[in-house]
């Protein structure tokens, strides 16, 4: 098996901004295996938050050159790398090789059942109230638009949101941002503001406070929610978790997370980092049994992939086998 990787920068829109900082392109790292006459791809978008560059994932992956030209499989991959963006890239590259290769469709191949069309949030990037109400305005005829949030001008940012797009459902995401005294503060506005969803409103290992606080707006972890092992201490904290393949490390375990919160009770919500449609394709997968869907990245980039993923308004398409899978 042959190994190629490509360090990519994609431009964005518009200047991305949450919590813990701004960005205007993607780096992402693309994967491609090589077998027997087939090429596959998988992509990942490293992240600084869980200690990721692009030089980190790089050398993770090149690590396991020898390996991967000595036969591994995906399911040695599984123990060879931990959760993160390099055994995503190469977790998804093993699926694609796996589908062409066997000339199976990735929902024969994972045994799920056929796609149907999805219906994604929009994320407006946090701002003043005033900018935010603008994009609003802009994106009102959206089902679900998800605010990023950050400090005590939160309920002002919402209340302005609401404004500019009255019929739209509203999540919101602190990335971390608040303390418990500002959850105490907020939460109980955003609730009367219609808000539906709060994700990951206090630093992930500083959040069993959460079950002992009110909820009057469900609670989504995302930063707290990687892999399987993960979800013992969310129950309890959080009625819903956030898969992001970078995070699990790939659809493999993404699958796995996915089936043990339902079993747990809890309701899951598929997300994305800012990234191509190479990136949305597997999660797309995970996302066919989700309560809440936020695979937005492409809607955000100056410009995307061939081949890359449908999308007419907030509605996604399944990916065609061309892109991925």
């Amino acid at each position: 098996m042959e190994l190629t990787l490509v360090h990519e920068s994609w431009p964005l829109r518009h200047a991305f901004t949450i919590a813990r900082g701004s960005r205007t392109q993607a780096d992402v790292v693309t994967v491609t295996l090589q077998q027997d006459g087939v090429s596959a791809r998988g992509e990942c978008l490293p992240y600084v938050r869980y200690g990721e560059s692009v030089d980190s994932v790089i050398a993770q992956i090149e690590s396991l050159r020898s390996p991967l030209n000595a036969g591994m499989t995906r399911e040695q991959l599984q123990q060879a790398l931990p959760a993160g963006a390099a055994r995503n890239a190469l977790d998804c590259a093993f699926w694609d090789l796996e589908c062409k290769a066997s000339g199976q469709s990735i929902w024969q191949r994972a045994h799920q059942p056929l796609p149907h069309n999805l219906h994604t949030a929009y994320t407006l990037s946090l701002d003043t109230p005033a900018r935010m109400q603008q994009m609003a305005q802009e994106n009102n005829w959206r089902p679900l638009l998800k605010l990023k949030l950050a400090d005590e001008l939160d309920i002002a940012r919402v209340a302005a949101v609401r404004e500019g797009a009255p019929n739209a459902r509203i999540i919101v995401d602190a990335n971390e941002g608040w303390d418990e005294a500002m959850y105490l503060r907020q939460a109980p506005e955003l609730a009367r503001l219609g808000v539906a969803l709060i994700e990951q409103p206090l630093p992930a290992g500083k959040d069993a406070v959460l079950a002992n606080l009110p909820h009057p707006v469900p609670l989504c972890a995302d930063e707290s929610c990687h892999d399987l092992s993960s979800l013992a201490h969310i129950v309890g904290c959080y009625e819903m978790v956030n898969i992001k393949l970078d995070k699990t490390g790939g659809l493999t375990e993404a699958l796995r997370v996915r089936d043990e919160a339902t079993r747990l009770g809890l309701q899951v919500m598929v997300g994305c980092m800012v990234s191509t449609s190479l990136s949305m394709a597997p999660a797309v997968v995970v996302a066919q049994q989700a309560s809440v869907v936020d695979l937005d990245g492409p809607l955000l980039l100056a410009e995307d992939r061939e081949h890359g993923l449908r999308y007419e308004g907030s509605e996604l398409f399944p990916p065609v086998p061309a892109l991925w899978g």
